[in-house]
């Protein structure tokens, strides 16, 4: 029985999860610019409250990105200064997958376009499929990224979304299909939602990190300390290296 914690800062949500003894207990707040203030606080709170000690911590998951870049920076620094304190490796974990694993635990659902609001008129975009595989009766549900994770503008996602559900196979999306969309990004694009339902979450929660953090863990997908990568996509399209640089 593995134990995990799980933290994102991603956003303007600060918020901390743990699995320990087979139960995700969280915390959750709201936190404009003090994240660095709140989250060790909530961590250590959070800890002590379940009965658990740092020690007995497994891997430690976190929000990779994309989202703030002071945002992702700090969940990315935090955790590594837990890993390295303890041991242990770490889980990187795609804030818009989040938001659809939030997306299946308010509204089941399985078909999920996430957006973040990447501001300069774009946003941050991730269309994900909830797929279950059986291994000897054994259900195991993974999210399928349909359009990997990438920052576009508005205008570009209709298009963008019907070239991939034409490309995508297997498997591709049914028809009968319902969309569901996860996000802060649709709120500044309200137009765009046309024949969309709403998710129910618009910012990442580290309850649902931590939830493809595990199935990560069972898969042993983890990361060295020294080798952590944020998602921060704009910074990768836009800027490249100067030769000799």
């Amino acid at each position: 029985m593995n134990t995990l914690l799980a933290i994102d800062t991603a956003t303007e949500a600060c918020s901390v999860a743990l699995l320990y003894d087979n139960e995700i207990t969280f915390d959750f707040t709201l936190s404009q610019r003090d994240h660095t203030k709140q989250i060790l606080p909530m961590i250590d709170k959070l800890i002590k409250q379940a009965g658990c000690t740092l020690s007995q911590i497994d891997a430690i998951a976190f929000g990779q990105g994309p989202g703030s870049f002071t945002g992702v920076r700090i969940g990315i620094g935090v955790a590594q200064g837990l890993a390295l304190g303890i041991d242990r490796p770490m889980i990187g974990v795609s804030t818009l997958m989040s938001l659809a694993q939030g997306a299946y635990r308010v509204k089941q659902a399985s078909n999920v376009i996430a957006a973040i609001d990447a501001r300069m008129g774009e946003i941050y975009l991730g269309h994900y499929r909830r797929i279950e595989t059986d291994n000897k009766g054994v259900i195991t549900p993974t999210w399928q990224p349909i359009i990997p994770e990438c920052v576009i503008k508005p205008t570009a996602i209709t298009e963008k979304i019907n070239a991939e559900k034409i490309n995508t196979e297997p498997p591709k999306l049914a028809a009968s299909e319902n969309y569901y969309f996860a996000g802060t990004g649709w709120q500044t694009y309200p137009a765009l939602l046309a024949n969309v339902q709403d998710g129910g979450i618009l910012l990442p929660h580290a309850q649902d990190l931590i939830v493809i953090a595990q199935q990560k863990w069972q898969k042993q997908e983890l990361m060295d300390v020294a080798n952590i990568e944020p998602a921060y996509l704009r910074n990768e399209v836009t800027w490249k290296k100067l030769p000799g640089r």
